[in-house]
């Protein structure tokens, strides 16, 4: 990115490699249950609606959670609200290794996705303030670390999954465990003093016609990405290695589109016309999906094809979300990512019903169908959201243009 010193990006005080590597394993959360979806239906006796409940419970706390983090994180500060998040993820993740039924590991997923809000929401505050290189250094990394763990989750569950459903969770278990240990000792406590956020200003947020457009856009492009996400390892028919390794190739399509590709499309065109050319193009991949799902080979292509579309639509959605309002940046994300992450929440047991219902074909119709509402609401709303098309030059370079938005 330009304004980024060369090389100074990757040298860095040790409080901000700390959280950078905290980052990494949380984000590789979002998709480490994807390739043992399939072992513990088997192991567990669920059906794929209650395992597909594995994201929701997780999503669902995690989006409601984005609404009150802000308030927790501007009282008892950044490190104390990381460890907090990193300590719950370590709890919630162990007690998911040890469950003897679907249901108390749907349970469990929900506290971790409590523990992760925490975390994710204060992390790229964090390196902000003590990263070296300036705000364009900053993001690179926590692009970087993002990248990574949306990767390496995937590749890391079909790994220990070959081994038993349990072993992505004790993976997690004990890598967190290294995260709140760099963080407790490395990371050091801010000196400035924090002005308390108000309780309701992520609510009274969504009240911003401009956000609240961008915010339901958000909510039906999720259902898109979590239905190709989270239902796609049931069609497939693949053992937990070959999951892994396709949603391995799923998730560096995303970070190569979402760290350089968006960037560069966003300095050459308008955030609008990339939404609604980007969308309309994310519904056809579903609808090709939908049609090869009895093929493995080309319904993995589509998979890696829609990893390319979602990572453009991840920066570019959460870009125009901090252009959107005068509001503090950490308000307008806390109310637009709870708003998108139920869009996610729903996705995965709904496809799984689709599924069930009326065959594989009918949940990525269902999830282009969603990503078309996604766009029409933008076509709609695009008089509103003209002002997010000025943000001058640079576009694509804001320090505080990812938060929590690439994250799902």
């Amino acid at each position: 990115m330009s304004g980024t010193p060369q090389g100074s990006v990757w040298r860095q005080p040790a409080q901000v490699w700390a959280v950078a590597f905290a980052c990494v394993v949380a984000f590789m959360g979002i998709g480490l249950v994807d390739p043992i979806l399939p072992a513990i239906a088997d192991s567990l006796q669920a059906s794929p609606v209650e395992t597909e409940l594995l994201f929701t419970s997780y999503l669902l706390v995690t989006g409601l959670a984005m609404l009150v983090t802000s308030w927790i994180s501007s009282r008892i500060g950044a490190k104390a609200t990381l460890l907090v998040g990193l300590a719950l993820i370590v709890v919630f993740a162990l007690l998911c290794a040890m469950s003897g039924s679907v249901d108390w590991v749907i349970g469990f997923r929900a506290g971790w996705g409590l523990g992760n809000a925490l975390f994710i929401s204060t992390a790229l505050a964090t390196i902000v303030g003590a990263a070296a290189g300036g705000s364009g250094a900053a993001i690179v990394l926590y692009e970087a670390a993002l990248g990574l763990g949306i990767a390496i989750g995937p590749l890391l569950g079909g790994l220990l999954g070959e081994v038993s459903w349990r072993g992505p969770f004790f993976g997690v278990v004990a890598l967190m465990a290294i995260g709140f240990i760099a963080v407790l000792a490395l990371v050091r406590n801010g000196e400035e003093k924090r002005a308390p956020m108000p309780f309701s200003a992520p609510f009274r947020a969504l009240g911003r016609p401009a956000l609240a457009i961008l915010a339901v856009t958000a909510l039906f492009y999720n259902i898109g990405f979590f239905v190709l996400l989270a239902f796609s390892p049931f069609p497939l028919g693949f053992g937990a290695m070959g999951i892994g390794f396709t949603f391995f190739g799923w998730g560096v399509a995303l970070a190569i589109t979402s760290v350089w590709v968006a960037p560069a499309l966003m300095r050459r065109m308008t955030r609008t016309a990339i939404i609604l050319v980007t969308l309309p193009l994310l519904a056809i991949v579903l609808v090709v999906a939908g049609l090869v799902v009895a093929s493995s080979t080309a319904l993995v292509i589509c998979i890696i094809a829609g990893g390319l579309l979602l990572g453009v639509m991840n920066t570019v959605l959460t870009e125009a979300v901090m252009e959107a309002t005068d509001l503090p940046r950490s308000v307008a994300s806390s109310a637009y990512s709870a708003v998108r992450f139920l869009g996610g929440a729903m996705a995965p047991p709904v496809a799984a019903a689709l599924a069930h219902a009326y065959g594989d074909t009918v949940p990525y119709l269902f999830a282009a169908a969603s990503v078309l509402i996604a766009a029409l609401t933008v076509l709609l709303g695009r008089r509103v959201l003209s002002h997010i098309d000025d943000a001058g030059e640079g576009a694509g370079e804001d320090a505080e243009a990812i938060l929590v938005g690439d994250a799902a």
